[in-house]
């Protein structure tokens, strides 16, 4: 177990670690400003897009040495999971009780979102669609469990939550804290700051809606109205003034990209 422990602690300090989890923070900035970019083609009435991460990877994927570019995504997505790995690892040494559960809960959970975009870039770069019904047949497998809408619904609770934190950290700007060594330049400063809160806001509003789907799934029976991000910001598209709120959405998650590579040159770990 020492043997372990030495390793693992290697590992995080690792200048060789440092490098690829910035390179792959880059990735996922760039995944989101495709989003971002998709969402706002909605808006502006192109149907047959797909503003989710696989959307914006299957973009990528058509791009000039996209199938390339896919591969590096794919690679960085792979590094972002070995480090919240070794960051639940620190967690587990460092903390105790309810601190050590949220600490190693927090960190496997974020590493599971970037295992599904690694996942997804795999599969768009061996040529295979990750489709659109992924979350629908989810929620359908849920519902035939015991107990299945109050599961369904309990998924809803989670991702609201998790998408109200979004908002929160926006808002107080204690996304701040996740940069190390701010530039002293004010006018920097002060765009990472904007960048963040926008982003931060938007992508916290997304994933609420999504959180919301899956109550409405849970309260109609219905898997069919639950869904992913395509299909919460298609819901945001079709409110009053949904045009108008997309594109300031679709701006927004594009925002979170731009901070993930503030996030990146100023990396704190």
């Amino acid at each position: 177990m020492t043997d372990v422990k030495r390793a693992a602690g290697k590992a995080e300090n690792s200048d060789a670690l440092d490098l690829v989890i910035r390179g792959g923070l880059v990735a996922y900035g760039v995944i989101h400003i495709l989003i971002g970019w998709l969402a706002v083609q909605i808006a502006l009435g192109e149907k047959s897009k797909e503003a989710s991460g696989t959307g914006a990877l299957e973009y990528l994927a058509k791009q000039p040495l996209g199938g390339v570019l896919i591969w590096v995504v794919a690679v960085g997505m792979v590094a972002l999971v070995v480090w919240r790995l070794l960051e639940a690892w620190q967690a587990y040494q460092r903390e105790d009780g309810a601190d050590q559960v949220k600490g190693v809960a927090s960190q496997l959970f974020k590493g599971v979102l970037y295992g599904l975009l690694a996942y997804s870039a795999l599969q768009v770069a061996a040529g295979q669609s990750g489709g659109g019904g992924g979350t629908t047949s989810m929620t359908a497998d849920l519902m035939k469990m015991t107990a299945g809408q109050l599961l369904v619904g309990a998924v809803g609770v989670g991702v609201l939550v998790y998408g109200a934190y979004y908002v929160y950290q926006g808002w107080t700007e204690k996304f701040l804290e996740k940069l190390d060594g701010r530039p002293q330049n004010a006018e920097t400063s002060s765009a990472y700051r904007w960048l963040g809160k926008a982003g931060f806001i938007s992508k916290g509003i997304a994933i609420a809606v999504i959180g919301g789907l899956f109550l409405y799934a849970a309260a109609t029976h219905d898997p069919q109205k639950s869904g992913g991000l395509d299909q919460a910001l298609q819901e945001i598209a079709q409110q009053p003034f949904g045009q108008l709120l997309l594109t300031l959405v679709g701006a927004g998650i594009a925002c979170y990209g731009l901070f993930a590579f503030a996030r990146a040159r100023h990396l704190s770990r």
